[in-house]
């Protein structure tokens, strides 16, 4: 298979947090997979009045997602129950970093944050992390040099989309120098001297996404780009890390990231962003930019790195119908490019993609554009659903142009169990979980009867439900239990009301 071996290279710079990685040394587990006959049961139950086919594809994700379950081989170096990529007998950084975003909501069954274990017990004494481990024996599909050999960077915040769910502090204790780690290495490898980061179509995920004109393999190369996905994910991977010193009480140890966050917010504003187009874009070798608007761009926004008088014009582009305002939302590419694809996507020239529509909701979130995002969800899951009712399944991407399938894997949960299970209940019903704050906020705008019963916030038990109404001018009826004390802020329309939920 020509793998290479875990921390073969006897001349790596030895970083001291990896030192402190716990999971080098975790034993590996020992213990029996759940099967999803057994705890169907125990899922969230969602609630959505006729939209029984969502529910049924709801539930064959979850049927699929438990299918791909797997334990670890002796000797591959795993050291977790995980859930495999679907792809090909590796396990993959960027993928399993969104499938356990949707894994939250079953944690109490299985816990999916775990397969990220296995990226940490393959740190290499420098940091690096290989972004794609061979399941059957101890190798990786890509060693240290070469371009395409780790990435994306967002591991840190998939940790932190878990802890908001369930306030595991224990679990940001263990990641926090493994990532600390990994960060470094990506800064000592793979910036420019400006401070900006350059990635390659592999690296970064989107593999055939087109970077610029220049006369360069996009999927091997970085093109003498700085990459602006990667620039943003090293912001926002900064901004997380942060965050978790706070909670560990280690704040004297970030200084060197808070140095990065304000560099790379001054490199990606001053040089990335053009006021004539309102987008961020790739930086060419020149310090011009690149013309292609992609849908990378974004992860600027989820980062909070556009300026409050840029966000306006940067976000009027998701609801430009010339752009990515497509029959089916988000294309990858935006639809004026020459490459774009009308067909089926092309893959990443133009396919819509669970962990990027994700991405950019999440964004939006962010700076309260709660109602696009809500739209944008809408129209998602409504094609992800219409495709399910002709075909049975869930596909790795789909086609902008319409409820079909794109250049696509079939039985695809992998990352797409994100659009009936987390987008349905974050953006869909507008259920939003805060944990650490024992909080729920709750952005209605459905006006059919609609909600979760059995949702995990923390060691909550909660059921919401909304009943049916005439309009979305109507006033909701709602009827919210839970198993101890939380808070839900509902936001519906102009209005806003908090409900003190105590156990029942």
């Amino acid at each position: 298979m020509g793998l290479f071996k875990v921390n073969q290279t006897p001349f790596l710079q030895k970083d001291s947090q990896v030192d402190k990685n716990v999971f080098l040394t975790m034993p590996m587990e020992d213990a029996e997979l759940p099967l999803y006959n057994n705890i169907k049961d125990r899922l969230p139950v969602p609630i959505w009045e006729g939209h029984e086919d969502a529910v049924s594809c709801y539930n064959k994700a979850w049927q699929l997602a438990f299918g791909n379950l797997r334990r670890p081989v002796p000797g591959t170096g795993f050291v977790s129950n995980f859930i495999d990529t679907a792809f090909n007998g590796f396990l993959f950084m960027w993928d399993s970093s969104f499938i356990v975003m949707f894994g939250k909501y079953a944690s109490h069954i299985f816990n999916f944050q775990r397969t990220l274990d296995n990226m940490y017990s393959h740190q290499h004494k420098d940091g690096f992390i290989c972004r794609e481990i061979c399941e059957s024996e101890n190798g990786e599909m890509w060693d240290h040099y070469n371009p395409s050999g780790t990435g994306p960077n967002i591991m840190g915040w998939s940790e932190w989309e878990y802890y908001l769910q369930t306030g595991d502090k224990e679990r940001i204790a263990k990641v926090f120098d493994p990532l600390c780690a990994y960060h470094r290495w990506l800064m000592l490898n793979r910036s420019w001297p400006d401070g900006s980061y350059w990635s390659t179509g592999l690296g970064c995920g989107m593999d055939n996404l087109p970077r610029s004109d220049g006369k360069y393999d996009v999927g091997k190369n970085h093109g003498f780009l700085s990459w602006i996905d990667a620039c943003a994910q090293q912001y926002l991977s900064a901004a997380v890390l942060i965050e978790m010193s706070k909670i560990l009480d280690r704040e004297n140890e970030v200084n060197w990231l808070k140095e990065e966050h304000e560099l790379l917010y001054k490199t990606v504003n001053d040089t990335m962003w053009s006021d004539s187009d309102g987008f961020y874009y790739d930086k060419q070798r020149d310090g011009t930019l690149s013309p292609v608007k992609g849908i990378g761009s974004y992860w600027t926004m989820l980062a909070g790195l556009v300026p409050e008088d840029r966000i306006d014009a940067f976000v009027s582009h998701l609801d430009c119908e010339k752009e990515f305002k497509r029959p089916n939302r988000i294309p990858s590419l935006s639809a004026d490019h020459p490459l774009y694809d009308s067909n089926n996507g092309g893959y990443w020239k133009g396919g819509v993609w669970a962990p990027t529509n994700y991405m950019v909701l999440k964004g939006l979130e962010k700076y309260g554009y709660n109602r696009l995002a809500h739209e944008i969800a809408y129209d998602y899951v409504t094609n992800v659903v219409k495709v399910y009712n002709k075909t049975g399944t869930l596909y790795e991407n789909y086609s902008p142009e319409g409820a079909e399938m794109g250049e696509a894997r079939p039985d695809f949960v992998g990352w797409t169990g994100l659009a009936p299970i987390s987008i349905m209940f974050e953006y869909v019903f507008g259920i939003r979980s805060d944990a650490q704050n024992k909080k729920i906020t709750w952005y209605i705008n459905l006006t059919e009867k609609h909600g979760i019963r059995g949702l995990r916030l923390g060691d909550a038990v909660v059921d919401l439900i909304c009943e049916a109404r005439e309009s979305e001018n109507d006033p909701p009826a709602l009827s919210v239990k839970s198993s101890l004390p939380i808070t839900v802020d509902v936001i519906c329309g102009d209005h806003k009301v908090t409900l003190n939920v105590e156990e029942e």
